[in-house]
């Protein structure tokens, strides 16, 4: 009977013991449990400090946490925003996409497409003509000026595609000069109808049609060439391809009824 008494004696204080030590753990577990909005802080405090990799796990850790706040859904952007920061476009695309998925009506999600274009346009390289990334930029820009006319980055994306679109008419102009140079006019031609057709809204133009001009003129082609040339003078006047397309035509000097024509459609 003692025997038992003695074993009681040491299991209360150690009974004792552990309920105290359970209710500090629960107190120490509801101290370390922090709110959505704490952890939304805390991750931007990284982010602004350029820990983007800290910040990116705080960011996952609240989508994990407390996946129907507000704060999650800021998160989901702000993660994709550091993938495009740290040039991981297709992991950036891939998140901006989802936050499209998932919220539909969100208020930012002009930012949300807008992003996806820039992802894709930043992929542009110098060298491209025809590459993929320009007509994925391009389809992007317009979702987001067709989605949202009167948000802001409608604006920079009607400036983008005209960015994109000199990219391209640039190469066809680079192509039909070494085409011209090489007197191999019909491909030539081509390649300035191109950027006249598709890419009229770049600086392009106007060197385009003098080149068309100079094309026709090498062929023999006169009439063409004298058409051509009147185009350029009636949209840019002002233009010094339009001098240049002038004096050549006045290099027609053996058939003064085709140069009286020609300077008839820019009295």
């Amino acid at each position: 009977m003692h025997k038992i008494l003695i074993i009681s004696f040491f299991c209360i204080p150690l009974l004792l013991n552990c309920s105290s030590t359970n209710t500090k753990s629960k107190k120490e577990l509801s101290d370390n449990i922090r709110e959505p909005e704490d952890i939304y802080i805390m991750a931007m405090q990284l982010f602004e400090s350029k820990q983007y990799e800290l910040a990116d796990e705080e960011f996952r850790e609240l989508q994990q946490l407390y996946p129907l706040s507000n704060e999650a859904i800021q998160a989901e952007i702000m993660s994709g925003f550091i993938s495009y920061l740290t040039l991981e476009y297709d992991s950036s695309i891939y998140k901006f996409k989802k936050v499209i998925q998932k919220y539909p009506s969100h208020k930012e999600l002009d930012y949300v497409y807008y992003m996806v274009a820039m992802c894709n346009y930043e992929q542009i390289t110098s060298h491209e003509l025809d590459g993929e990334f320009n007509q994925l930029a391009i389809e992007a820009f317009d979702q987001v000026i067709l989605r949202f006319p009167d948000s802001e980055y409608a604006k920079d994306s009607r400036q983008k595609i005209i960015l994109v679109k000199s990219n391209k008419a640039a190469k066809h102009m680079e192509i039909g000069r070494f085409y011209l140079k090489d007197k191999k006019y019909t491909a030539a031609l081509n390649r300035f109808k191109v950027v006249i057709e598709d890419y009229s809204m770049t600086k392009f133009t106007p060197e385009a049609l003098h080149r068309m001009v100079e094309a026709y003129f090498e062929m023999g082609m006169m009439e063409e060439s004298i058409k051509t040339a009147s185009v350029l003078g009636h949209n840019y006047p002002e233009s010094k391809w339009y001098k240049y397309s002038y004096n050549l035509i006045k290099e027609i000097e053996d058939n003064k009824s085709i140069f009286n024509k020609f300077t008839k459609f820019f009295d």
